[in-house]
C-alpha cells in the first residue's frame, strides 16, 4: 500500500500544480483580452478627439475638474500673451504622436497669459538637435514674445512623471527631460505674482512660426496595440503546459 500512495501523492502534487500554472497563464490571457478592449476604446476616443473641431479653453473654474481620462488630447483654441521669460527645453529622441518629427532634439516650453490673468505652459514646438546648439531656441522663441496676444490651436495635455531611469532635470541649462510643466513654473518663476496656473499644458498645433521653428504640429494616436499576441502566447503556455502534463501522466499509467 505504501508504495502505491507516494506515487499518487506526486501525481496530485503535480497535478495540481499543473492546474494553479495553466489557470494563471489562462488568467494573464483573459487579462491581455481586457486590455486589448480598453486600449481600442482609448484609441477611439483619441481619435475622436483629435479630428474635433477645437473648442474654447476651459474657464479656470472648471481647471480642477479636468482629468487626463477625460481629457487629455482634446483640441482647444485661445488668444494668449507669451511671457517674456526664459524657455524650458524638454529632450526627446522622437515623438510617438508627431510623425514629423524624427530624431533627437528638444521640445521648447514656454509660459503665456491668459487675458484675464492666469497662466498657461505652451509646448510651443520642436527644435531639432539644439542639444548642440542652445542659441539656436534661445532666438527662435524670442521671435515669439512679442507682447501681442496670438490665437493659438493646440491640444490639452497633462504632466508627466519621470520614471526610475529619466536622468533629473539641470535648471541652469534649461534642460528637462520630463514634460513636467509644474516644476518648470516653480524653477523658472513663470507665476510670479500669484497668478493661477493652469495643471495642464498646450501642445501646440498653430500658429507656424515663419521660420518654421519652433515645430508645431498636429498630433496623431499610434498607441501600440499588441495585446492579442500577448494573449495568444499567454494561452499557448498554458496549453503547453497542459499537454506536457498529459504526457506525463500517461508515461506514469504505463509504467
Amino acid at each position: 500500500m505504501t508504495g502505491m500512495t507516494a506515487p499518487r501523492r506526486n501525481v496530485a502534487g503535480l497535478g495540481i500544480f499543473t492546474l494553479a500554472v495553466v489557470a494563471l497563464l489562462v488568467g494573464l490571457g483573459l487579462w491581455q483580452l481586457q486590455r486589448r478592449a480598453e486600449k481600442h476604446a482609448l484609441i477611439a476616443a483619441l481619435t475622436e478627439r483629435l479630428a474635433a473641431a477645437p473648442a474654447a479653453l476651459p474657464q479656470p473654474s472648471q481647471w480642477s475638474a479636468l482629468t487626463p481620462e477625460r481629457d487629455e488630447f482634446r483640441r482647444v483654441r485661445f488668444s494668449a500673451t507669451y511671457q517674456p521669460r526664459p524657455d524650458a527645453m524638454v529632450y526627446s529622441s522622437g515623438s510617438s504622436v508627431r510623425d514629423d518629427v524624427t530624431g533627437p532634439g528638444t521640445w521648447a516650453f514656454l509660459p503665456a497669459s491668459l487675458p484675464t490673468g492666469e497662466t498657461v505652459v505652451i509646448n510651443t514646438g520642436f527644435v531639432q538637435n539644439t542639444m548642440q546648439d542652445r542659441a539656436q531656441q534661445d532666438r527662435a522663441v524670442t521671435r515669439l514674445v512679442t507682447g501681442a496676444p496670438v490665437a493659438l490651436t493646440g491640444y490639452i495635455r497633462f504632466p508627466e512623471t519621470a520614471g526610475a531611469l529619466t536622468p533629473p532635470e539641470n535648471p541652469a541649462k534649461r534642460l528637462w527631460f520630463t514634460r513636467d510643466h509644474l516644476a518648470m513654473a516653480h524653477s523658472f518663476g513663470w507665476i510670479e505674482g500669484g497668478r493661477p496656473l493652469a495643471p495642464f499644458y498646450i501642445d501646440l498645433e498653430a500658429p507656424v512660426p515663419e521660420s518654421g521653428i519652433p515645430k508645431p504640429g498636429p498630433l496623431t494616436v499610434r498607441l501600440k496595440d499588441d495585446h492579442l499576441h500577448y494573449a495568444i502566447t499567454w494561452f499557448g503556455l498554458a496549453g503547453a503546459v497542459a499537454i506536457a502534463f498529459a504526457v506525463w501522466l500517461r508515461a506514469q499509467r504505463r509504467t
